[in-house]
Formats: C-alpha cells, sequence, structure tokens
C-alpha cells in the first residue's frame, strides 16, 4: 500500500512539538495520527526541520554551547571537548610527522607498502587537521550568532565531506599496506618491486576519486536551516536567529548511505584481517615445507607469536571505528542531550585511528624503527649545520 507523508508542527516553546501527520493512502483513506515529540525535529513553532539518521557532532553541541559567551564561560562538556581536541590534534601531529621522517627514506620505498603507508602519513595529517577545522567550525558558529550565512554554509557544504574522504582514503591506505604484504608473501622470490610501486602510485592517484564518488551525494543534501525566535507580542521583533547544519535525505539515498558506510568501514577491517590470516597461514605452510621436523600446527603458532600485531592491529581499528558506525546509524530522535558525554566521547574515539599509524605500523616493526632513528641522526646533523 503506497502512501506519502507530510508534517506540519507547531509549538509553544523550542524544544517541544505537536506534529500532525498525514498519510495519504491510495485508497482515498485518509490516516491522521497526532504525535508529540522533542527530538526528532530541530527549529521552533511552525518552522522546523526533521533530522536524519545519524547523531553529529552539531547535534552532540547544539544545546550544551552557549551562545553569545566566551568559552571561558561554557560548560564544562564544551570546555572537556576543547581540551579533547587539541590533544588529538597535538597527537595526530607528532603521529603525522614522525611517520613521514620515516616512510620519507628512499629505502622504504622500493615497494609500494612504503608507499602507501607515507601516503597514510599525510592522509592521517590531513583527517587530524579536518577533524580540529570541523569542531571549531561548529563551536564558533553556535557561540557566535553574527557569523555571515555564508561562511556557515559553506562549512555546513565542504568541511564534513571532506573529512570523511580523508578517513576514508586513510583507512583503505592501511587497507592496500596489508594486502601487499600478503601479496608479497604468496609471491616470495617471484615478487616484482617495480610492479608494486606502479600500482602503488596509481591506487593512490585513483583511490580519492573512487572514494569521492561514493560520497559526492552528501554536499547536495546538507543545507543551512534557519530558524528565527520572535517576540509573542511583536512578531516583527527577532530575540534570536538560530542556524543549524542540517541533512535532508530520501529513503533511497539514506539506504544507499548506509551501504556505503559498511563498505568504507567493514571493507578496510576484511582486507586486514584475511590478509593477515594469509600471511600467517601461508608462511606457516612454507616453512612446514621446508622444514619438516615440525608439523603444520606447530608453525602456525610460531607465525601466530611472530605476527600477531598483524591480527591485533586491524582488530584494534576496526573497534575504535565501531563507534562511527553506531552514531551514523541510530535513529534522528535519539535524544543526545540525555548523555551528551557518551555521544562525544563515541565521537572522540571514532577518529583516534587517525593517530594511530606510528604506533600500529613503525613501533612494532624493527626495521621501521631503525629507519626513524636514522632519520632523526640526519635531522638533527643537518639542524647543527
Amino acid at each position: 500500500m503506497d502512501s506519502q507523508r507530510y508534517s506540519r508542527s507547531c509549538g509553544k516553546s523550542n524544544y517541544y512539538y505537536e506534529t500532525i501527520q498525514i498519510d495519504v493512502v491510495t485508497n482515498g483513506i485518509y490516516m491522521i495520527a497526532i504525535e508529540n515529540h522533542d527530538e526528532c525535529v530541530i527549529g521552533g513553532s511552525c518552522n522546523v526541520q526533521i533530522k536524519g539518521i545519524g547523531i553529529t557532532l552539531d547535534d552532540i553541541l547544539r544545546y550544551e554551547i552557549k551562545r553569545n559567551t566566551t568559552l571561558k564561560n561554557q560548560p564544562l562538556l564544551v570546555k572537556m571537548s576543547v581540551g579533547l581536541t587539541n590533544v588529538m590534534f597535538l597527537m595526530g601531529l607528532i603521529n603525522g610527522i614522525l611517520s613521514l621522517l620515516t616512510f620519507q627514506n628512499a629505502n622504504l620505498r622500493k615497494v609500494g607498502c612504503g608507499i602507501y603507508l607515507l601516503a597514510s602519513s599525510i592522509t592521517s595529517l590531513l583527517t587530524i587537521f579536518m577533524f580540529t577545522i570541523k569542531f571549531w567550525f561548529v563551536l564558533l558558529i553556535q557561540m557566535n550568532s553574527s557569523i555571515n550565512l555564508s561562511i556557515r554554509r559553506g562549512g555546513c557544504i565542504s568541511i564534513e565531506p571532506l573529512l570523511k574522504l580523508f578517513l576514508y582514503f586513510d583507512t583503505w591506505l592501511n587497507a592496500c599496506v596489508a594486502i601487499e604484504r600478503a601479496i608479497n608473501v604468496y609471491q616470495g622470490i617471484h615478487f616484482n618491486k617495480e610492479k608494486s610501486k606502479r600500482l602503488a602510485r596509481w591506487i593512490i592517484f585513483i583511490l580519492p576519486f573512487c572514494i569521492t564518488a561514493t560520497i559526492i551525494h552528501e554536499p547536495l543534501h546538507r543545507d543551512i536551516f534557519e530558524h528565527q525566535v520572535k517576540d509573542d507580542l511583536d512578531k516583527t521583533k527577532i530575540i534570536e536567529r538560530n542556524s543549524w547544519c542540517a541533512i535532508q535525505y530520501s529513503r533511497a539515498v539514506q539506504d544507499y548511505n548506509t551501504a556505503i558506510l559498511f563498505v568504507h568501514l567493514i571493507g578496510p577491517f576484511i582486507a586486514n584481517l584475511f590478509s593477515a590470516l594469509f600471511i600467517i597461514f601461508g608462511t606457516a605452510r612454507q616453512r612446514s615445507l621446508a622444514q619438516t621436523s615440525q608439523n603444520y600446527i606447530a608453525h602456525i603458532r610460531a607465525q601466530l607469536g611472530e605476527h600477531k600485531q598483524l591480527v591485533i592491529s586491524p582488530a584494534i581499528l576496526l573497534i575504535l571505528s565501531i563507534p562511527r558506525l553506531i552514531i551514523s546509524l541510530l535513529s534522528g530522535c535519539v535524544k543526545v542531550s540525555d548523555k551528551p558525554w557518551l555521544y562525544l566521547c563515541a565521537y572522540f574515539i571514532s577518529f583516534t585511528p587517525a593517530i594511530l599509524v606510528f604506533i600500529v605500523f613503525v613501533i612494532p616493526s624493527e626495521l621501521y624503527r631503525k629507519t626513524l632513528k636514522q632519520s632523526l641522526s640526519t635531522w638533527q646533523r643537518r639542524t647543527r649545520h
């Protein structure tokens, strides 16, 4: 039974609405239901915006930030979020610099793996930079209602899609590292380093366009929603002017958006996990054929002990990414103001993989640690002269 839904919302405050929903049914029967909502919409009486699926940083901080008030007088949640953002930015900066110092070494870039990790060092920096820009943009436009509307609209349309582009790019680059390592184990002495380098350069060039194509719909569905609070006695007098970055998806676009989210989150994890298992079991099989004194199971245990970080690392990255998946799939009717700390922590945790390139790839590798020490020594000698 096909139907169309219309809604009209009127109320006496910014936080409570009586929504009249009319279902137009094909057989001519009109079903009218009156529902009371205080989470599904934003705006004011007879001027509302239905919230889409997913919890954004705007939703988390919307009712926590005091308007036209200095940062010093903001609530504890806002101050703590500022502190967390600064800490993550500092950690991301250190992570990116140390990773760049490691993988800029020409010897590590003789194979595609080193090229992927160098690109990942750059994208992780871009991700944390964009994350910081996103936070301060949301904070400042909510604190200062006099910011130009064109600036608000430009930030609303561009910042979040760019943040997702860099985040997804970084995640897929890490998956490419795992896949190449598995190919290296499979091909053994027949592994072609030059072909690996050419393929890595092509993938790094093409991958951003592929990711952009999957999220190109987002800027088209994002816009600033404005709501003016007027005096009850003098309707021409505007007491307060509010504006929020709002997203409006149709059901088809929302389903597509959910599928894409799973692709960019689960896809790299599966690539990492299966590549790690292939390396462990493939190497164990090769060793069992060469060293018959031990059985296959013993070689598997030895390889698990030697390469356990290949399984642990993708598992950690997936666990840290799960909060992003959850808050992206939550209903727009979730009352974020009940547990703002929980949602804020989940949001911040979801971006920690962008600051873990050095910890996940450099620290466990003796070769990468040695290369970093050499790069630091070279840098110190240059600064002295």
